[in-house]
């Protein structure tokens, strides 16, 4: 069985995960009113403009967004069918599936950047000075590798 909790680090821990629910629900609900798009949407189409040539493997897409192969299938599905993004099959693999952004998709990336990174910034980043920010970094990198 599990050590249970100090107080402390009860109230640190709900602390984390009452702002973060409001955080998320503040940027998806704001994104989506702006420009239509979802915060999976975006963060697809933030990967993929990252990704050499803008494609990126359907497993490797799944394991950056941390999400299932189920999910990330359907997320895909879903984008394919807006114009957003094209699925192929790998050139040097054709078992395997490759998404790329699609021009319509660049463009609704660049349109929803603005309003995105404005919400970020009035959200999270404004709250925050540079020693806090650097602390968050180091704390969830080490927990999104373990």
């Amino acid at each position: 069985m599990a050590e249970p909790l100090s107080g402390t680090q009860l109230k640190h821990w709900q602390t984390y995960v009452e702002s973060s629910w409001a955080l998320h629900t503040r940027l998806e609900d704001e994104l989506r009113a702006a420009t239509g798009l979802s915060m999976n949407d975006y963060h697809v189409l933030v990967a993929l403009t990252e990704a050499p040539d803008r494609r990126i493997r359907m497993g490797e897409l799944a394991n950056r967004l941390v999400l299932s192969p189920s999910r990330i299938t359907y997320q895909i599905t879903s984008m394919v069918k807006r114009g957003l993004v094209e699925k192929q099959s790998c050139a040097d693999d054709g078992r395997g599936q490759e998404a790329l952004i699609t021009e319509r998709g660049l463009a609704a990336l660049r349109d929803a950047a603005p309003a995105h990174l404005e919400t970020v910034r009035r959200s999270f980043i404004d709250h925050l000075d540079d020693e806090e920010l650097a602390a968050i970094g180091r704390a969830f990198a080490k927990i999104r590798k373990a």
